[in-house]
């Protein structure tokens, strides 16, 4: 019959080195895995407060809209501008 023999120590050293080994290459990775996942949560992060400075801007600008019946020129800038007054004539008035 073919009986196995038990390992010797100097082949359970041999395992033990190698796996090891194995544990540490793999604890490596997932350090590396768990630094690019904070680097992308960070990125996540940056990239939310981005699109919601950018949603304030366009309801800023919507918000300075006229309405659709009032003939005046856009102003998207902010800036103001007399309203043109047919009746006025450009006269200055003296009081």
């Amino acid at each position: 019959m073919n009986e196995t023999s038990p390992p010797s120590a100097g082949d359970l050293a041999l395992d033990m080195d190698a796996l090891c080994a194995s544990i540490n290459r793999m604890a490596g990775k997932i350090q590396a895995i768990s630094e690019a996942v904070q680097k992308l949560n960070q990125n996540n992060v940056q990239l939310e407060g981005k699109i919601d400075d950018a949603h304030k801007r366009v309801q800023r600008i919507l918000s300075r809209l006229p309405d659709q019946s009032d003939g005046r020129q856009l102003n998207l800038l902010g800036e103001v501008v007399p309203p043109n007054n047919s009746e006025d004539d450009n006269e200055p008035t003296t009081h």
